[in-house]
């Protein structure tokens, strides 16, 4: 019988425990710039995986290529959470209220299903008011309140936006083609958790997109070019909505950076950033990473963290605010640390390949 080959991951996160190395995490990364050009690499960047929510800001694009924001006069606070994987705190659920009632729709318009708060504190609340969550708490209301507003603006079905026949899916397909250099006959197409369709691309085409998204080609239509820019500064101006106002990934490196970055996790150990030009990477810079094991926890941050120290992206202070991301201690059941989790990875630049 066949076998597909699977590409074969590099070991990027070992879990000591004494003097034994107990357990390995292994995935794949790449750094790229605008023009495709690979600066970092380790594993096989041409893995392909789906974005999962990583995707969402391409899949906002549409809402302000089309003029759909314009007209629903959405505020950058409420482009920023269509942008997001929220808490589902209340700063969350009443901006995506707001969007609803702009469009004058009720929640059940929204397609993408209830699940509980991300936020501990937020489920708590509802708990103890014997409450039980709406669709508003899903962590992607936002984006879908968004995919919403296209539909309206396009003359679209709203029963259906969610669907990869309808016009909006479409749209969003045909960014994430653009940003990616993907064709979209080519796009891996699978269903997300939120019901919507997701992409599947390689870990070298997301990190492509993320540099595109921080700093479009001249060779982007100017509306685009627009787009790309006033995400970028929404994100990094209201970190809080593309996490939670604590303990989210995201949340933290944005404010760690300063403006300097745009950070998105994707589910099952998926990991996209874009580093705005600066002077250590004039022409911008995305990166991109996936856990083979799809870990989010322990392996996922310790990476984020350790890719972004290498490429000069986190130091000092900065690196300083998210310190307790990229390492985490083993304890046992008294709470004594009996070993630790740790990075175990050098990235390769092309010339040491």
């Amino acid at each position: 019988m066949f076998q597909q080959r699977i590409p074969l991951a590099e070991p990027l996160v070992e879990v000591r425990r004494g003097a034994i190395t107990e357990s390995r995490h292994r995935g794949h990364v790449a750094a790229v710039e605008p023009d495709g050009n690979v600066v970092a690499s380790l594993g096989a960047p041409h893995n392909v995986t789906f974005l999962r929510s990583s995707a969402k800001p391409f899949q906002a694009l549409p809402l302000l290529v089309t003029g759909a924001a314009e007209r629903f006069a959405f505020t950058d606070e409420e482009i920023a959470l269509a942008c997001g994987s929220h808490n589902g705190e209340p700063i969350h659920t009443k901006i995506v209220a707001s969007m609803l009632e702009k469009m004058k729709l009720d929640p059940e318009a929204l397609k993408c299903g209830i699940h509980e708060p991300y936020s501990v504190e937020a489920a708590a609340v509802l708990r103890a008011h014997n409450q039980v969550p709406n669709v508003l708490h899903n962590n992607c209301s936002g984006k879908h309140a968004g995919m919403l507003a296209v539909a309206l603006h396009l003359g679209a079905p709203i029963e259906n936006y969610e669907t990869a026949e309808s016009p909006v899916q479409i749209a969003i397909a045909q960014a994430v083609s653009q940003f990616t250099d993907v064709a979209v006959e080519d796009l891996a197409v699978g269903i997300d958790g939120c019901a919507a369709p997701i992409f599947g691309v390689s870990v070298w085409a997301m990190a492509l997109a993320y540099a595109r998204l921080v700093a479009p080609p001249e060779s982007f239509d100017k509306r685009t070019r627009d787009a790309c820019e006033r995400i970028v500064r929404v994100m990094t101006a209201y970190p809080e909505l593309i996490g939670g106002t604590s303990e989210r990934l995201d949340t933290e490196i944005m404010r760690a950076a300063g403006g300097r970055v745009v950070s998105k996790v994707g589910a099952e150990g998926v990991y996209t950033a874009g580093i705005l030009p600066c002077k250590t990477w004039p022409n911008g810079l995305g990166l991109a990473l996936k856990i083979e094991d799809g870990d989010d926890k322990r392996a996922r941050p310790t990476v984020v963290i350790e890719s972004l120290r290498q490429l000069g992206v986190l130091h000092d202070e900065s690196l300083e605010a998210v310190s307790r991301y990229a390492f985490f201690p083993v304890q046992n059941r008294r709470g004594d640390v009996v070993g630790e989790i740790t990075a175990s990875f050098e990235l390769i630049k092309p010339g040491e390949l």
